[in-house]
């Protein structure tokens, strides 16, 4: 199994539907979802109950059992169940296949209940599958009046607007697979054979007129064609005789009829091929967690009374999903650099360069998850969160310097401690012997390893602390001359001098590391936010693309049969369509982010105000460049 996905040994309920009419998510199926990090493919099936939808999202399944198979004229499935495998030909997706409770349960009775199962299948789900039995005729077609309806159990945006619903639907909602069960026509019309996507369309055709009759008539055409312009049509022979059907689950393809075991081919052949990625609006592909946490916004909205808005469940989601991008990068950075760092490090550049490619790790991280980042709060919350953990890491290393530092003091000059303590080097010669004792501890001490950032400021207080006692050493001792005397204070003046140098530099060095830390900080970021807007800028157009075309194709169809009236009012939709197009094209994102993540930045980098407060894009462009 691939990593990032989880593999189901048999279906769990996704969305109960409770005994007072009530829905609600069940919590250990959306934490299952929560555990796929791969993008994810979702099938859902509805249809009138007791129509075989469970044995084919079994096949889907690749599974005889699984899915509640109904041999009676009681539904067996309550609520919509969720069956999640790996996908057997999308690498690193995942297959979630959504079976839903029949429609027109004459035990439920509830058709509110109805409309938003149905209404939840359109909104989860990458290919919707309608199951009916018989044929596609009026009769049909008038009880798929849950698509008519979608828009009273479904709104686009919290505000409504001018624009065409369904063209902002189409941005959101499924494929439509209509599966025809029990079919025993010919596929014939006007004495030429066809092929079932033709049958389907032809009992899409709209009649022309205005009579109550007619709107009737075109209203469940009109809303297929324009809620679900990518459309397909299967047919399917009886697969068994009577008998044979009320144990479905126990019979083998040999038991079955060779024409449906074929048309049950075909049909898991077109789904596992051309069933794409769950998207959501401006082409951002969907996780397993994103699904999840998806079904709960929806189920919460409808529990409360009201209608489904998609543009606040996206808001909703990206909330969700940019708190957990952020939570799971520094996550990362904090496990990797304890992994790493080994403190005290022997250098700042050391640290740095740990820290410069685990941050990249965990922006990366973060870009991959968060989407809808508007006015990259998020992206600029976690600068700030990594950057505070990188300056406690920075503060810990110094302590630990300072303890490493003081301990390998303690152990190097213990020896010279004991002598000064019992008086050794208080008598005649006794400088000369101090001073070498001390300049063969200060070699020791500057070769010993692991001590860090501190070693020569903690060495430079060791020594300040020796002054008086090297004073009073040399004025006991009375074998030295004026001359001698006058020498040796003028060597340790300029020892102490060049004592006082070393920790200034070592300090200027860390000082300017942290400087090019930061200056880095910002460079990775820009450049992955750079990559993520180009990435984001080509899934938006293909959205556009495939709306776009889908418009121009239902616009051509009503010319074909006549309807100019109705095709000559798409224009604005499409003309609409291709002026987002225009824009989405030759629009750069990166000019006002460039500028509003550096005047951000400098708030938490100080240490790249100079370069990034109070100057235009061009030179923050130069600097980015560098």
């Amino acid at each position: 199994m691939s990593s990032g996905t989880v593999s189901m040994r048999e279906p769990i309920c996704l969305v109960e539907n409770e005994q007072d009419g009530n829905l609600r998510t069940v919590p250990e199926a959306v934490e299952i979802l929560k555990q796929i990090d791969q993008p994810v493919v979702v099938v859902a099936i509805v249809g009138l109950y007791c129509t075989g939808k469970s044995y084919l999202m079994n096949k889907l399944a690749a599974k005889r059992k699984g899915f509640a198979l109904g041999s009676t004229i009681q539904s067996k499935t309550k609520g919509i169940w969720m069956w999640c495998v790996p996908h057997p030909k999308k690498v690193n997706h995942t297959l979630v296949l959504l079976d839903t409770e029949g429609l027109g349960d004459v035990e439920k009775g509830d058709t509110k209940n109805d409309n938003w199962v149905f209404s939840l299948a359109v909104l989860l789900s990458s290919t919707l599958v309608y199951n009916s039995i018989g044929t596609i005729d009026n009769d049909a077609l008038q009880r798929l009046h849950y698509v008519t309806e979608l828009t009273d159990h479904i709104k686009v945006k919290s505000r409504p607007g001018d624009e065409d619903e369904s063209t902002e639907f189409m941005r959101f909602f499924p494929s439509f697979v209509w599966a025809v069960r029990d079919f025993t026509l010919e596929l014939v019309h006007d004495g030429n054979q066809i092929t079932a996507d033709q049958y389907l369309e032809n009992a899409l055709k709209l009649k022309s007129g205005h009579s109550k009759q007619t709107t009737d008539y075109n209203m469940p055409r009109g809303s297929l064609r324009s809620f679900f312009p990518t459309r397909k049509c299967f047919v399917f022979d009886r697969p068994a005789n009577a008998e044979k059907m009320k144990h479905m689950d126990d019979l083998s393809d040999e038991d079955l009829v060779p024409s449906f075991v074929e048309q049950a081919r075909s049909f898991y052949n077109h789904i596992m091929s051309e069933t794409k990625t769950k998207i959501m609006k401006g082409g951002y592909y969907m996780t397993g967690r994103m699904l999840g946490n998806l079904a709960k916004v929806f189920v919460d909205v409808i529990c409360s009374g009201q209608v489904p808005c998609l543009q606040n469940a996206v808001v909703a989601l990206a909330q969700i999903e940019n708190f957990n991008a952020i939570a799971a990068a520094v996550k990362s950075y904090k496990e990797e650099m304890a992994s790493w760092v080994a403190f005290p490090t022997e250098t700042q550049k050391d640290l740095s360069d740990i820290h410069g490619n685990v941050e990249k790790n965990a922006v990366e991280i973060f870009m991959n998850l968060c989407f809808m980042d508007e006015d990259q709060k998020n992206q600029l919350e976690l600068m700030k969160l990594l950057q505070t953990e990188y300056a406690a890491i920075c503060e810990k290393n110094v302590v630990e310097s300072q303890k490493a530092c003081e301990s390998i003091i303690g152990q190097i000059f213990g020896p010279l401690e004991k002598n000064i303590a019992s008086g050794q080097y208080m008598s005649v010669g006794g400088y000369q012997q101090y001073r070498k004792a001390l300049q063969n501890g200060i070699s020791k001490y500057r070769s010993a390893p692991g001590k860090g950032i501190k070693d020569e400021e903690c060495l430079k207080e060791y020594l300040a602390k020796k002054e008086p006692v090297e004073q009073a050493i040399m004025t006991v001792d009375q074998s030295l001359s004026d001359a001698q005397r006058k020498e040796e204070e003028n060597r340790a003046r300029l020892e102490a001098m060049y004592q006082e140098t070393c920790p200034s530099e070592e300090q200027r060095k860390i000082t300017e590391r942290q400087l090019i830390d930061q200056e880095r900080t910002f460079k990775e970021n820009m450049k992955q936010l750079e990559k993520k807007l180009e990435e984001d800028k080509k899934n938006a157009a293909k959205e556009l693309d495939t709306v776009l075309n889908s418009k121009l194709q239902e616009q051509e169809e009503l010319f074909k049969q006549g309807f100019e009236e109705k095709a000559q009012l798409m224009k604005d939709e499409i003309d609409s369509l291709k002026r987002e197009k225009a824009e989405n094209e030759s629009r750069s994102y990166f000019p006002d982010i460039l500028s509003a993540m550096g005047q951000a930045a400098a708030i938490f980098l100080p240490g790249i105000i100079p370069k990034v407060a109070g100057i235009g894009v061009s030179a923050l462009s130069s600097l980015f460049k560098k």
